[in-house]
């Protein structure tokens, strides 16, 4: 059984709307993904660091809670687990603040072992920030040199877009990594002043990796690879929060890829019919948790998901 690897933040995300808190949920933008994919029964792991207090227990105990491995989950001494306070405006779309206090020894864990065409995950500013980046290479470097599978969320949000031009270098050697890239308009407009998807892939995606994926919130799934330029649509939805949609559109994406038992030697020969199954994978899951206030799909849903497609 093909195994999926997650590596990214943890935090507990406390959501507001009209200015009072509504619900308190762990989260993390590749987290969310991860256990989306667990509750569908994907063997599971998440690389990821937590501080050893009440919020960092609770959120490990959510993790096993839902079937994701934690022997590779960092638990600190010298700080506190990370909070988020997540602001929904009236398109229920978050605005996010921050408050991390991390110790200065960061992801002290052993590597889980990988096979090849087990499917890793990364994404936002985790993969990026300086302070991470040498253990993020290393295992990054460790995961190819075993032929993994390699989906990179960028999520780059614009409280980082005054870094964009210092992280660049980084950002395409994550590309290079990668089998496959996910990106929003608005995380390209952040990181290289390019709203258009094409130019996007052309001029700063191509080169490094050749499948692109684009989201645009509610609008069309933009695809790209050497033989296929594609828009895939997507249906309007009366939203609760938007919180976690990309990260289960990721989830649905990587949930296809192993119900279509596609390997990374597939990719450049993957038809429209297959990249469309795919992405409706992605659509559905995303579809799903935009309509309550969890970061991941529902348990009851998982299961009901699982058997439809046992019937397709």
């Amino acid at each position: 059984m093909r195994k999926v690897i997650g590596i990214g933040e943890t935090i507990l995300d406390i959501i507001f709307k009209n200015e009072q808190p509504t619900a308190a949920v762990p989260g993390g933008s590749v987290f969310n993904g991860i256990v989306s994919l667990g509750r569908l029964g994907t063997d599971v792991t998440m690389i990821t660091e937590t501080g050893n207090d009440r919020v960092g227990q609770t959120i490990k105990n959510f993790m096993t809670d839902n079937g994701v491995n934690t022997d590779h989950v960092c638990m600190y001494d010298d700080g506190r687990t990370a909070i988020s306070l997540a602001y929904l405006n009236e398109r229920n779309d978050a605005e996010y603040t921050f408050y991390k206090d991390y110790p200065k020894a960061r992801l002290d864990v052993r590597w889980p072992d990988i096979q090849s065409d087990d499917i890793v995950i990364m994404g936002s500013y985790f993969v990026l920030n300086p302070v991470l980046r040498s253990k993020v290479k290393e295992f990054l470097t460790y995961a190819r040199s075993r032929k993994a599978f390699i989906y990179y969320d960028i999520n780059f949000r614009s409280t980082h877009a005054d870094e964009a031009q210092t992280l660049r270098s980084t950002i395409l050697e994550n590309f290079d990594f990668a089998d496959i890239v996910r990106g929003s308009t608005e995380d390209f407009t952040n990181m290289f002043g390019i709203s258009d998807p094409l130019t996007t892939y052309k001029q700063e995606v191509s080169a490094h990796c050749p499948n692109l994926l684009c989201t645009d919130a509610d609008g069309d799934i933009r695809l790209f690879t050497p033989t296929l330029i594609k828009n895939y649509k997507v249906q309007k939805i009366q939203t609760v929060s938007t919180i976690g949609a990309g990260d289960n559109f990721n989830a649905g994406i990587v949930y296809g890829i192993l119900q279509g038992n596609i390997l990374r030697t597939d990719l450049p020969t993957l038809s429209d019919s297959q990249w469309k199954s795919i992405i409706q994978h992605g659509i559905s899951l995303a579809t799903e948790v935009c309509q309550s206030f969890h970061n991941s799909i529902s348990k009851d849903f998982a299961q009901r998901y699982k058997q439809n497609k046992k019937q397709d």
